[in-house]
């Protein structure tokens, strides 16, 4: 009997050395403890060193206060358009409120994977199959919304959310591949006419271009030619002048009446001689004949000069 009591007692002392022990709480960051005491909610313990009452207190939870992802599961989501595709997603969430999200719902995580499909499968169904690839960005920003407003009541906030796969059936795959085909195609060909086209364009300048620096290089050839020919008859007039001036002033020197004479006879023979051909019949006044009748007449003129 003694043994059995030492036995008795023995397990009694360790009980009341582990609920002392346990009394003591050392609680690391980002973390909270729930209390309670005797049944009922009795204070949150946060980061640091605690002590308990024992047999009194009692640590019911322990809540992480750091953001957490939560792998949505795929489903199938039925678009505007009648086309059935699967999506799955992740959930970023943070508790921010540890009573409501201990007393308020009995697990906020399953409870928060099922709203978030819910929604999922609500904004997929107000877009056509083209849109949900194109709007990820909103269709994302919709699906925080509405589970945050739900979350707020179990002291849960959603960060964001994010789309991970959209898979359409593999006959919707074949199709999209098909029209991405042809739209490259079609591309393709609007670029290669656009290329076509600005070649003719820029061929056409070219040519526009050649012709006007042609033209222009025959308006400045012509404007050069004018302007020698205007400088060489200038120059030849410039020349006859002078000549005719020397001429002038030789004929007012003594002897030059004799010399102009003697030179225009000279002339005159040099002509007759010339005419003086069997195969020409002339014509000519009497008194072209007869030199010494216009040497006379232009002596008279030149004097009365």
């Amino acid at each position: 009997m003694e043994t059995i009591a030492i036995i008795i007692y023995t397990i009694i002392f360790l009980y009341i050395a582990y609920k002392f022990i346990r009394a003591i709480r050392i609680v690391p960051a980002q973390e909270v403890l729930i209390v309670e005491r005797l049944g009922k909610y009795h204070k949150t313990l946060g980061a640091g060193f605690h002590l308990l009452i024992p047999f009194f207190d009692k640590v019911s939870y322990r809540v992480s206060l750091k953001e957490e992802a939560i792998d949505v599961p795929s489903q199938i989501c039925i678009t505007r358009d009648n086309v059935q595709v699967k999506v799955d997603g992740i959930i970023y969430l943070k508790v921010v409120d540890p009573y409501k999200a201990v007393y308020h719902i009995n697990d906020y995580k399953f409870a928060l994977i099922q709203l978030a499909q819910t929604t999922m499968r609500s904004v997929f169904g107000d877009l056509d199959l083209d849109k949900t690839f194109e709007e990820r960005e909103s269709l994302n920003a919709k699906i925080v919304a509405v589970v945050d407003e739900a979350a707020d009541n179990w002291g849960v906030k959603i960060m964001r959310y994010e789309i991970q796969n959209i898979t359409p059936p593999d006959r919707v795959l074949q199709a999209m591949e098909k029209q991405m085909t042809a739209e490259r195609e079609k591309r393709a060909l609007i670029a290669k006419s656009e290329g076509d086209k600005q070649s003719r364009i820029n061929r056409s300048e070219g040519i526009k271009q050649e012709m006007i620096n042609e033209s222009e290089g025959e308006k400045q050839r012509l404007i050069n030619e004018a302007e020698g020919e205007v400088q060489e008859i200038l120059q030849v007039a410039e020349a006859t002048a002078e000549g005719i001036k020397q001429i002038a002033m030789a004929i007012k020197k003594q002897g030059g009446d004799q010399a102009v004479l003697m030179k225009i006879a000279n002339e005159y023979l040099n002509r007759l001689k010339k005419l003086a051909n069997k195969e020409t019949e002339i014509l000519l006044p009497m008194d072209y004949t007869n030199l010494e009748e216009v040497l006379k007449g232009l002596e008279n003129f030149v004097n009365r000069k």
